[in-house]
Formats: structure tokens, sequence, C-alpha cells
């Protein structure tokens, strides 16, 4: 997820939430998975794969924005408007006990305010992510973010205000108006969090502090996107290639196991060269986030963060432990893919390359959006004609330009228009899979918004990777439906591995990475570069078994920490491993033919946030508390890992 403003709000009025301003449904550089290639007859060239010339891609294959806003002329104009409207909200200061009526028409007021603000910052956030280079869009951007700064300052009164009401007055306004209906889950969460809202004052201080909050973001989106100094390598073919992030993706995956490790090293290489200064600007996400915790009187900036949405600060470290309780899975694949690739000892850089020398699926955009559309007829019709829709009418940014934001992500905060997704598509099997991804972003938030009011339509992001991961396992199995030859099987099992491997096991690395260095600066030590790099390396040394010879880590891994945007949306990583858990479940039952599996699974997703997550995971069977929905996912990768093995010759040929 991509955070745009302040800190994750201590309740759904302590600030222009996370879910809406942000890029809520998001999914970051997935560079997590090793594609797979069939060279035969269905290999097809994607002529505008390598384009970079923006004015160069037909139009199909771009976002149209002016389902938000015709222009920017248009935009200005909304931007004033909001701006004009924002201080009526001052005018219900001290009333709101007053009556049920004045209470709900301030709400009414805030709602609609901060749907607008929301359209504004979304409309503005993806244009400069086109062209990160372009200082007025980025300009734009950061207005924003001082508009909703000031915003949210402005009705930082409301949460005292109803915590002076108290529950039974609250509870009696519900009785007598009706329009106060929609805010009643949202009464429960403040009243919920008493012991960590401050006075009037102290919230206006807080929402104030949000204006300087994604400083650390913003600095690092610049820096990584647009100014960073990426490196050339030359390759064994004699080409040389320069490496930025879209560039280090693809090139990681090369056959040729030397061109690997050249990559490898010279793009980690060169960031390791920055550290100091990717080091300043994760200390200083840290540090907000520390802020924030104290402000809001609790005990860690994990508890801060995770009570947001209710979430118990065990549901995280029991995650941790039980991964570490099960590393023989990771290490169990790793011992797969060593042998696939015909190594004799394997290495990090190993971990993105094709295992299987034979196949090399590559696909259209065009047949991607085949392949996912059959993919997803267990979800019934409504789903599908609503998927053709995104996948036709310019709801996507399909391809890489010069100065394009990497990685893909699905924004579906603009309520009254549609989702939006934006990739950078490859050709690869992985772009496909990334594809469904964020269409299952996109489905999430369209449903929610079309079934959801305003105020409960911002799923948590506890639940926002259930609906891509699900998309991700119907691909999977649809794949394997229409696939007989056993090359290609292979390699599909294999790709479903890894993307498990990257968003069970590597995800889980990352959390508990993060909780190192928050604990580490709550204990009063300074976070520098070379002590990230230090922690990040032990931390992946342990999961990939490096002392055991299992997968060597070499040295210039790291300061792969600094690749990691998402260190950068207050302990967000983890939520990819829980989400994954969740959705296996579910996609196992929707897939073995349960009707009511598929109607309650949509259910979950038109829910929104009209409930605390771990109560909507539990109303579809799933517990997210106990260590079941884990079990059942590594037992899943170990059945994979079976079949594999059944289909897998006795050796294979070495991938040079």
């Amino acid at each position: 997820m991509r955070n745009r403003r302040a800190a994750a709000p201590a309740s759904p009025l302590s600030g222009i939430a996370l879910a809406e301003i942000c890029k809520r449904t998001v999914q970051l550089n997935r560079d997590d998975t090793v594609n797979a290639f069939y060279k035969g007859a269905f290999q097809m060239e994607d002529r505008y794969v390598k384009e970079r010339d923006r004015s160069k891609i037909p139009d199909r294959y771009k976002w149209d924005l002016g389902d938000i806003y015709p222009n920017d002329a248009s935009w200005l104009e909304a931007k004033k408007k909001l701006i004009a409207e924002m201080p009526r909200i001052s005018g219900f200061k001290g009333s709101l006990a007053e009556s049920p009526e004045k209470l709900c028409a301030c709400l009414d007021l805030v709602y609609s305010l901060r749907k607008e603000c929301v359209r504004l910052a979304c409309y503005a956030g993806m244009q400069s992510d086109l062209d990160t280079r372009n200082a007025a869009c980025l300009a734009m951007d950061q207005e924003m973010g001082q508009i909703g700064s000031d915003l949210t300052t402005l009705y930082s009164f409301v949460e005292p205000e109803i915590l002076g009401i108290g529950p039974e007055t609250v509870s009696a306004f519900l009785d007598r108006d009706p329009g106060l209906g929609i805010y009643r889950h949202i009464f429960d969460d403040i009243l919920r969090k008493k012991d960590h809202t401050g006075t009037e004052g102290e919230e206006k201080i807080i929402a104030g502090a949000g204006l300087m909050a994604d400083s650390p973001l913003a600095i690092n989106n610049v820096f990584s996107n647009a100014d960073f100094p990426y490196p050339d390598v030359g390759l064994q073919d004699g080409t040389t290639v320069r490496l930025d992030p879209a560039a280090f993706s693809l090139y990681r995956r090369a056959r040729n196991r030397e061109d690997r490790r050249k990559v490898f090293a010279s793009y980690l290489g060169k960031i390791r060269e920055f550290r100091r200064t990717f080091g300043a600007q994760l200390s200083a996400e840290v540090r907000k986030n520390l802020f924030f915790t104290r402000a809001r009187n609790y005990g860690s900036c994990l508890e801060y963060a995770l009570d947001v949405h209710n979430i118990p600060a065990a549901v995280y470290r029991n995650l941790i432990d039980g991964v570490h309780a099960n590393l023989q899975t990771l290490h169990r694949y790793l011992g797969i893919r060593k042998r696939l690739l015909g190594l004799d000892d394997l290495h990090y850089y190993d971990l993105y390359a094709p295992v299987v020398r034979e196949v090399d699926l590559s696909y259209t955009f065009e047949e991607a959006v085949d392949h996912v559309l059959a993919s997803l007829k267990p979800l019934g019709g409504d789903y599908l004609d609503i998927a053709r829709r995104a996948l036709s009418n310019r709801w996507i940014d399909v391809y890489h330009n010069e100065g394009k934001r990497s990685g893909a992500y699905s924004n579906g905060s603009a309520y009254d228009a549609h989702p939006y997704m934006l990739l950078n598509y490859n050709g690869k099997y992985e772009d496909v899979s990334t594809l469904t991804h964020e269409l299952g972003h996109t489905m999430h938030s369209f449903l929610a918004n079309r079934a959801q009011p305003y105020p409960l339509s911002g799923y948590s992001i506890f639940v926002a990777e259930v609906a891509s991961t699900f998309n991700e396992a119907l691909l999977l199995r649809y794949m394997l439906e229409i696939e007989k030859r056993d090359e290609v099987r292979l390699s599909l099992l294999c790709n479903h591995l890894d993307n498990a491997r990257a968003t069970v096991f590597r995800q889980v690395q990352f959390a508990e990475f993060e909780l190192k260095i928050h604990e580490t600066m709550e204990s009063g030590a300074a976070l520098t570069g070379d002590l990230l790099d230090s922690l990040y390396e032990e931390t992946a040394r342990k999961y990939y078994g490096h002392e055991r010879g299992i997968c060597i880590v070499d040295g210039e891994i790291k300061s792969e920490w600094a690749l990691i945007p998402h260190f950068y949306y207050n302990f967000y990583v983890y939520q990819y491993a829980t989400s994954y858990t969740a959705s296996a479940a579910l996609s196992e039952r929707v897939l073995s033919g349960d009707k009511n599996a598929a109607a309650g699974y949509l259910d979950l997703l038109a829910s929104g946030g009209s409930d605390y997550p771990i109560e909507l995971l539990k109303k579809v069977g799933v517990d997210m508390t106990t260590p079941q929905p884990l079990e059942a996912t590594l037992q899943g990768m170990n059945r994979i890992m079976d079949e594999i093995e059944k289909i897998a010759p006795a050796s294979s040929a070495r991938n040079s």
C-alpha cells in the first residue's frame, strides 16, 4: 500500500485515513516471483514492453483519469471549492451534544469533504506517478498533503466531543436519528479508543503533524524513482543494461547465472553506496511512527499500528513465531529449487531464475486478459462483468515509460469514480499474475464502494490482500487445467511456490525486520544505514539457512531493505502473509464447488469497513487469531512440492 498522508489514524475520524488518501489496496514492486516462459507456438512479442516513450504507447493501454476530473483545470476548480467549503466545519464546534440532528449534520459534512479531498488527492497522485520527474504534478500531490492536514485539523474537535457525549447518549442519539446509523461502527471505534484520544488541543496538534508525516515516504519515492543514479551492467551477450527498477526486476531472472550474479551485485552494490541516505529516510519514518505512538499513549509502535483496526499484537508476533517453527518448509522449497536449477550451491541471486529450461511462457497483454477472465468464472456473472469493464475501459495503465512509478498497484479510493490499476507489464507469467492480483484489489474496492456508504467503504489493510491472492489462486488452478504438458505444469507449480515463498516467508522476514528496527529506536538507539544493513543481513540469513548452506545470502543482500517501499507504511507487510493464508482457505472452498463459500466470499468483499477485519473473516470461517490458517497454507505448499517431485526429472540440466 502506498501511504500518501499522515500516520495511520487512531480512529476513523482522527485523520484522513490511510485507506483513503493512499493507494489503499496496493502491491508495489511485485518482484518476488519467478517468471516462466514458453518458447514455442505460444510465444508472442509484445511490442510495447520495451517502449519507454509514453507518447508512442496507444491510449487503450493508458488509464483515463478523466473519469475522476476531466482535466487539470477541473481539478483546480474542485480544489478551490473544497478549500472554500472547509471552514463550515468550525460552525459545529461545541454543539455536537445538543441533538442527534446536529451530530449527524456535522459528520455528513466531514465525510463529504473528506471524500472530495481524497478524490483530489487520487487524481494528483496518479498524475504524478506517470512521471515522477514532473514538478507540476509533484506539486499538486504535495499540495493535497497540506490540504488534507488542514481539513483534519479543522475537524479535530469531533472525536473529543463524541467522547464527551458518552456511550449512553450516543446510543440514545442512534435510536432517535436513523441518519446516524451509518456511523454506528465508527462510534464504537471512537469509544473503544478513548484512552488513546487526546483533548481537543492535543488532537489539533496531532492532526497538524500530518502535514509533515509523509515526508520520509515522499523523499524516498522521488530519490528512488527519479534521482537515484542507476548503475549499468555488462551482460554475457555483450550488451550493456541500465538497471532501473524495472530492468533489475527483469534481468535478475536471467538464465545465465553469471548475469544474475552481476545484476544483483551491481544494483545492490550501488544501493549500498547510498545506505546512509536511505538509512536517514527510513530512520525518519520510524521516528514519525514513534512520535504518533507516544502522542496516542500506546506502549509500542506495533501496538499503535495494529490497534487502528483492532488487531491484537499477538497476531503479529504469533505469525513470526509460526514461521520460525516452520522454516523447514521454506528450506524444502529451496532444496527443490537448487535441484531443478542443477546447482551445487544455491545463492540468493538464484531465487528469481526460471527453473525449467524448456519452458518459456510469454503473453501479450490481450492474452493475459483472456486468461484472467477465464480463471474468474467460479465467482459468477456479476463479478465477471465488472472485471471485463475494468480490463477494457482504460482503468489500467499497462506499460512502463520513463519516469513512471515502478511496481504495480490498485487505487480504489475515488469513491464516486471507479478504481484504477497501475502496471509495468513485461509480458511474463508473473505479469499475468500481477494483473489478476491488482484486479482482485480493484474488484474489492468496486464492490465495497457499491455496497457501502462512503464512511464504511474503506476496508482495512488487514484484509486488503485477501482478494488479490484469491485471484492468483484461481489463475493457477485455471492454468493447470488447460495445460497438460509436464514441463509447463512444473513451471506453473514452481511459480506458485515462488509466490508463496514471497508472500508468506519473505513478507514475514520483512515484518520481523520492521519490528526489530522499531524496537531498536524505542530502546533509544539510533538507526543508521550500517545498523540497518546488519539487522537485515542477520534476519535474511536466518530465514534462508545461510549458516547451514541451504541458501547463501551474499554480502550485498544486506542493503536490500532500501528497495522495499513497504517499510514506509507502518507495519504493513505482515498483512500480505495473513491475507494470503486467509485467501488460501477461502479459495479452496470456492474451487471445491461450494456455492455458499463463493457467495460468502463476495459478501466479504462488499463488506468494506463495516466491521473489524478479524470479525469479517470469522464470518466466512477464517479465524486469524489461531495458527490454523498458516498451518493450512504450509500444508498446501508441501502438497505442491510433493507434486513437483513427482513431475520433475531425477536430475535437471544446469541453468548456466
